[in-house]
């Protein structure tokens, strides 16, 4: 994802989330108007400062606590209040509960002293419904006024953008400034009593072809991991959690749901994000790759654009909407195609999804769809996917790894585009095959066509790709290898590109310290003379792009060092509380602590399923339902998880429970139409 050179930090702040809106103050509870704080619905802040004193005095913080992936508990020592002595006798707790349009803030003043005590509670909420790249960005912002409203204490107005304020107990004044509301409540608390109030905002004004809350949504509520490893029982449920939480659904159909990319800067649409997130979770059913799968299709290109980088039959890469009157912001067009590899993963998820259990009648439609994206592929000059961008104002680097930088040589020289990227060949091989076999099975022409495409991809890779003994992370304008050792080579694994030795060779470099920071992938070889553990994408650690190597090692042979990334990934995952962010330092525990990258999304889609990804290789699952097959193997490498007992899983939309004893012996119940394997 491509971000301006100035960014937020979001990495020290409490996070509350339910889709399209996010939360973000201090973790003493404070909103405080600066930085990336605040209330933020559909790509606008609703409320940019909540700040609440006790007799004129901010409460010392004690705790803050996440209840859930939208509720959040703050407490707070109230110092000159209650009996004089060394301990604190009176407490504020705020409760904050966050929905697609509301934010609820309960203020309760606990009075634990001897005595009565008598106070004053009061709130100052401000607000500049800024766009939320003009947050991102860091850009000047301006309050807007408060103005009174029939039925509520407040509220804020900017183009089609409202917010209201309300609160179940009326204040004893209400003060309207020309950049706040300041609400005061005369309080006396009896001792062993608590006083309360609650606060609630209410957005609105999003546009009609915004993104917005998926409906009430099981999926994903059903699973249940007890195993011998709880650090991947918590990864697993948290992770799982704040995904349900970051569902969306597409205003032209809202029952198709699909995952927002990540918050605060990505809760939308994201064409790779949004099908990983997806391809990660199918074995806990296939609605939400459905969903992702229309949802894209819908807006799958028609026609040649310069500006937006559409083109037919590519898929989009971004989807933004401004509610009407806002300032535009500098930016991506609201419909941006500027992505090589979301087409190619969109034929991938479809056929993955059909693997799952996909009803024909569900994939039957999406076949015209995906015959244009294999149109787009197959026509690419040379054989290659390649991009660059025509504009000088889209993104620079058009995969997953996006940053100015990401593409550089062994001597930092940054590449020259058109560039042609190492694992964009490998997600078009498979996306040739998958597309063959979908054509094949539903009796489709077109097949032969594909095929011939992915054998000869093979041989092209293998001629312009490896150099020094491993696979460049690209090409560039000239045809040579951009000879940088990275991450990008774990996607190669799994895609059928790459030769039995080749795989060998990859999953060794893979295993390698100078990779493998102990926590996960680093995207840049740690020998690398611009290597930065803090670099978006020359040395921070991308918990996804670690579960993609994971499950191409587990595919291809390599359960060791699937085994031993995965140990890793759930070592830093107890490091973030159990929700891993979008990404974090690229440093070895010997060099020094595990650092958050400051300005990382947390709770980010694609970290928060990737812990499907090691319940998946551990269990060596696989499904054919096609085929009617659905194997699990156990992977002995994985054995200190054993024994494990997963509920939830869903093939063929039937409820599938696996359990593995401590010797590694399965047993599978499932009403699924399929023969189980086990191994």
């Amino acid at each position: 994802m491509g971000r301006g050179m100035k960014r937020m930090f979001t990495h020290d702040l409490a996070t509350a989330v339910c889709a399209p809106a996010a939360a973000l103050s201090d973790k003493d509870g404070q909103l405080r108007p600066r930085g990336a704080q605040g209330w933020l619905v559909a790509d606008v802040r609703h409320l940019s400062e909540l700040i609440v004193l006790v007799g004129g005095e901010p409460p010392e913080a004690v705790a803050h606590l996440r209840d859930s992936s939208s509720e959040l508990h703050f407490v707070g020592a109230v110092l000159g209040l209650g009996d004089p002595t060394g301990d604190p006798t009176v407490r504020l707790e705020r409760f904050r509960r966050v929905e697609a349009d509301q934010l609820h803030e309960t203020l309760e003043l606990i009075n634990d002293a001897r005595e009565e005590i008598v106070t004053t509670v009061s709130a100052r909420l401000g607000t500049d419904l800024a766009p939320i790249l003009a947050v991102r960005c860091g850009r000047p912002t301006e309050p807007v006024a408060p103005r009174k409203a029939e039925g509520a204490l407040a509220s804020w107005r900017a183009g089609s953008c409202d917010t209201t304020l309300t609160a179940d107990s009326k204040p004893q004044r209400v003060v309207l400034a020309d950049d706040h509301v300041l609400l005061e409540w005369d309080v006396r608390v009896p001792p062993r009593r608590g006083k309360e109030v609650t606060l609630t905002l209410t957005a609105s004004g999003a546009t009609e072809d915004a993104v917005v809350q998926a409906p009430e949504c099981r999926l994903f509520g059903l699973l249940s991991i007890e195993s011998n490893a709880p650090e991947l029982d918590r990864l697993v449920g948290t992770g799982l959690a704040d995904l349900r939480a970051l569902l969306l659904a597409d205003p032209a159909a809202p029952r198709d749901r699909f995952a927002g990319a990540g918050t605060p800067w990505y809760f939308t649409l994201f064409g790779r994000d949004s099908l990983w997130a997806a391809r990660f979770t199918l074995p806990l059913g296939t609605e939400l790759a459905l969903g992702t799968l229309r949802t894209l299709a819908r807006r799958q290109g028609t026609k040649h654009d310069r500006v937006t980088s559409e083109a037919p039959g590519k898929m989009p890469h971004e989807v933004r909407q401004l509610p009407a009157g806002l300032p535009r912001q500098p930016g991506l067009p609201p419909c941006y195609y500027g992505t090589i590899d979301a087409t190619p993963l969109w034929v991938s998820l479809l056929h993955d999804a059909w693997r799952w259990g996909l009803p024909a009648e569900d994939v039957e439609p999406l076949l015209d769809p995906m015959r244009r994206a294999l149109d787009w592929i197959l026509t690419h000059d040379d054989g290659f996917l390649s991009y660059e961008d025509m504009t000088g104002e889209g993104l620079a680097n058009q995969g997953w790894k996006d940053s100015a930088d990401a593409i550089q040589d062994g001597r930092g020289e940054i590449a020259d585009p058109p560039i042609v990227l190492s694992e964009a060949q490998a997600y078009a091989h498979r996306a040739a095959l998958d597309a063959a076999a979908l054509l094949t099975a539903f009796d489709r022409p077109g097949a032969e066509d594909a095929v011939a495409f992915a054998n000869g991809m093979r041989g092209r890779f293998r001629d312009a790709f490896w150099v020094h003994g491993f696979p460049a992370i690209a090409l560039d304008c000239d045809g040579r290898p951009v000879d940088t050792l990275a991450s990008n080579m774990g996607h190669l694994l799994g895609t059928g590109l790459l030769a039995t030795v080749e795989e060998a060779t990859v999953a060794e470099r893979l295993a390698d310290p100078s990779l493998d920071s102990g926590f996960g992938l680093r995207t840049m070889d740690v020998r690398h003379p611009y290597f930065n553990p803090l670099g978006y994408h020359t040395g921070s650690v991308w918990p996804h792009d670690t579960a993609i190597a994971i499950d191409g090692l587990a595919r291809t042979g390599y359960p060791e060092v699937a085994a031993s990334l995965s140990a890793g990934l759930l070592r830093a995952g107890t490091r973030f509380d159990h929700r891993l962010p979008e990404l974090y330092g690229g440093w070895s525990e010997e060099q020094g602590p595990l650092l958050a990258y400051p300005a990382a999304c947390r709770p980010q889609a694609w970290s928060a399923a990737a812990g499907m990804v090691l319940v998946r290789a551990a269990l060596g699952l696989e499904a054919d339902v096609p085929a009617g097959r659905l194997t699990v193997a156990p992977v002995q490498e994985f054995s200190s998880w054993f024994p494990m007992r997963v509920t939830g899983l869903r093939v063929a939309g039937q409820e599938t429970v696996v359990e593995v004893d401590a010797d590694g012996r399965p047993t599978v119940e499932t009403d699924a139409a399929v023969e189980v394997t086990v191994r």
